[in-house]
């Protein structure tokens, strides 16, 4: 299996939908949620707030979070997935 298709597989343990947020909030949202999470676990966080496709992952990695792919934009959606590291 490649690593492409090794990263399109992760299944995410939580999935939070902030569709309708502003900025700051996907991303305090975000580091909240990923704050409750195991080592290991990935969240989904799907936001429609364009300054999120930049800011949320951003932020996660600052706060030792990694970022298990590149964000996606699904028409007006952006879906980022985020791990707690181990």
């Amino acid at each position: 299996m490649s690593d492409e298709q090794t990263v399109r597989s992760i299944e995410a343990d939580y999935r939070l939908d902030i569709r309708g947020e502003v900025c700051p909030y996907p991303v305090i949202y975000s580091l909240e949620a990923l704050a409750t999470l195991e080592a290991g676990q990935v969240l989904e966080v799907v936001a429609d707030c364009p300054q999120s496709f930049r800011n949320v992952p951003e932020e996660a990695v600052k706060h030792g979070y990694q970022l298990v792919r590149e964000p996606q934009r699904c028409g007006a959606d952006l879906r980022f997935l985020l791990r707690v590291p181990e």
